[in-house]
């Protein structure tokens, strides 16, 4: 008897246990289901009924909303975070994986989580990711793999310009004045953050042209030089 007694009890415990498992997953599912509605409901608020994407209009409203004007880096950096292929657009797939790492499933949250992925972009692996990526957004024609000069001067000053402000003024000044180069290509995008990173600015000391550098920085070194004589 004392043993029949002692059995049932644990079963009794073990099946008390298992209830509350299963009552915390249930309730931790349905949270994280709600949680996925309201991520989709604010991607329908947004987006283009015809094309089911948010479209550059729909990005107006949002940044409206977001009280961030469209041109802010952090659009880059929300686009980023998404991974959207294509620029001045969000899917459904892009949205959902982007505000579900943010765990923004309202405007307020997503408000209140751009200062922290502003701070995850800018740990150095990140930030060579999103540079990276910055690049990649631009190409906005199949098979593209350059970027106009213009266009590059005014993404080098978005997403450069408030670390390396001076490197970046005098290469855009140096891409505006020059005639041999009408586009940039991803490795001069890259070989230039590489060059803010390594070479002492402005007076170039540690600067070897022998060191696979792209040409175009040769010749923006020596159109430094000629200018500081």
């Amino acid at each position: 008897m004392p043993r029949a007694s002692s059995k049932k009890t644990g079963q009794s415990n073990s099946t008390t246990v298992n209830s509350s498992g299963d009552l915390y997953r249930s309730a931790s599912h349905k949270a994280s289901s709600k949680e996925s509605e309201r991520i989709d409901q604010l991607f329908y608020n947004y987006a283009n009924k015809s094309s089911g994407m948010i479209d550059p209009e729909g990005i107006e409203a949002l940044c409206s909303d977001i009280e961030v004007d469209h041109t802010d880096v952090r659009i880059l950096m929300l686009a980023w975070k998404m991974q959207a292929e294509k620029q001045g657009y969000f899917t459904v797939e892009e949205w959902r994986k982007g505000l579900k790492a943010l765990r923004a499933d309202t405007i307020t949250k997503l408000k209140k989580a751009l200062p922290e992925l502003e701070n995850e972009v800018k740990r150095t692996t990140n930030f060579v990711d999103f540079y990276q990526y910055a690049f990649r957004y631009c190409l906005t024609e199949e098979k593209q793999k350059s970027i106009d000069i213009e266009s590059i001067c005014q993404l080098l000053d978005l997403v450069l310009g408030s670390q390396f402000r001076a490197q970046v003024d005098y290469f855009i000044e140096y891409l505006q004045a020059q005639t041999d180069y009408k586009v940039m290509n991803m490795d001069q995008w890259m070989g230039f953050y590489r060059f803010c990173n390594e070479i002492s600015f402005p007076d170039f000391s540690n600067y070897d042209a022998d060191h696979a550098w792209p040409l175009i920085l040769d010749n923006f070194v020596d159109w430094m030089k000629a200018k500081q004589s």
